[in-house]
């Protein structure tokens, strides 16, 4: 009897520290892998855009509306963009990414005013997120610059051509992207090796969107859609990405954008068709981004007071020299750039033809901070109910001061 005892003693005995030993490991795992906080998730960033247009202008009538309403007359000191943006990998399969924009313009005395720019979510279908979906308000995927963050391109403003399709160049609505994981890797080294590179935009997208563009409503029953490829492949130490981009869609003039005394279609509808091409060869240290669209959509016609649908064309080529020194970049830049079309998003849909040229350099003292000084020499010729033979030319210096954070 005393023998058993002593065996079941030993025996609860050593339960005892095998139970005592998994409670310290457990306690030690608890400790090295503290449970995931909220704010652990996702990451904050933004930038900072402040200009200066007035230095030798020789025309304060020349203006841009889709560009930066600062130019000309009365224009002064001026905040271009104050982003904050938050995003994260919330779940191995969930991406989010919302950013407002505090310099935006209510109305032409009001300024600086917070509005949503992008407000969207990624659902990957796989475990590399090779292919997902992304819903929400987001940029529509045409045309290389109307993708690449203004945090990143070297001219101050987009060029019309391309811009002219979708201002503000986002809409909601629901895309589908695919690109392999190396190339995906390959979008995200462009970009953070500071090669002025797009994003991350797959090699393959396709999605539906309303069609009025950000923040306004849709006004019928017509989705847009959108179709664009584009694939970057390395010639030794060159990277070049060649792409082919379209979209169609009836567009529905706003009412308050329309003035009386102009006849439009019986329900504001119009074709708004596009389709273009696209060449990024990246600074490396020489580079190349070209692209060329083509496509109809309305347009104001002058010699019979109405909006019409009309075909439109226009590109721009960029050429630009890469010099790093230290931890300081220097980026000489020259663009062309040329338009003849309207404009759907101006007053009635505003008769446009462009031709303009840009000299600039842009110099990164850090990666926090940046300059950018760009000599402009446009040629503009731009025409509704109001504006009627309205042809500007002149030149002025351009000056930015960035801030990164």
């Amino acid at each position: 009897m005393k023998f058993f005892k002593l065996l079941i003693l030993g025996f609860l005995l050593t339960n005892v520290a095998q139970a005592q030993e998994i409670l310290m490991d457990s306690t030690v795992k608890a400790i090295s892998t503290p449970e995931t906080k909220w704010y652990d998730t996702f990451q904050i960033r933004g930038y900072v855009q402040a200009r200066y247009n007035r230095l030798l202008e020789t025309n304060p009538d020349l203006g841009c509306e889709q560009c930066d309403r600062s130019w000309g007359d009365e224009g002064g000191f001026f905040l271009r963009r104050v982003r904050i943006i938050f995003y994260g990998q919330v779940y191995k399969n969930v991406y989010f990414y919302i950013q407002p924009d505090f310099a935006s313009s209510a109305s032409s005395t009001g300024l600086n005013f917070g509005q949503l720019r992008d407000a969207y979510f990624d659902i990957g279908f796989d475990e590399k997120n090779e292919y997902r979906i992304r819903i929400g308000q987001s940029k529509v995927p045409f045309g290389f610059e109307n993708m690449q963050s203004s945090q990143n391109r070297l001219p101050l403003d987009r060029n019309d051509a391309l811009n002219s399709a979708v201002s503000n160049e986002r809409d909601m609505g629901a895309f589908f992207y695919w690109a392999p994981q190396r190339i995906r890797k390959l979008y995200s080294s462009v970009v953070k090796n500071n090669f002025k590179g797009s994003g991350d935009y797959g090699v393959f997208g396709i999605g539906a969107y309303n069609g009025q563009t950000a923040n306004r409503p849709e006004l019928n029953n017509n989705l847009h859609v959108v179709a664009r490829i584009a694939y970057p492949f390395t010639i030794k130490n060159q990277i070049i990405e060649p792409g082919i981009q379209g979209y169609s869609g009836r567009w529905v003039m706003p009412t308050s954008s329309v003035s009386s005394g102009v006849t439009t279609t019986h329900d504001l509808n119009y074709t708004d068709q596009r389709a273009a091409v696209s060449f990024i060869m990246y600074p490396k240290p020489f580079g190349i981004q070209a692209e060329y669209n083509i496509g109809k959509g309305p347009e104001f016609n002058k010699e019979t007071n109405t909006i019409e649908t009309k075909k439109l064309e226009g590109g721009y080529a960029t050429l630009t020299y890469r010099i790093e020194h230290k931890d300081q970049f220097i980026f000489p830049f020259t663009r062309y750039q040329y338009y003849m079309g309207g404009k759907k998003h101006e007053r009635d849909a505003r008769s446009y033809k462009v031709n303009e040229l840009e000299l600039g350099v842009e110099w990164q003292f850090s990666k926090n901070f940046e300059l950018v000084a760009m000599y402009t020499i446009s040629n503009r010729r731009y025409e509704d109910f109001i504006l009627r033979d309205n042809h500007q030319e002149g030149n002025l210096l351009r000056l930015q001061a960035q801030i990164n954070f």
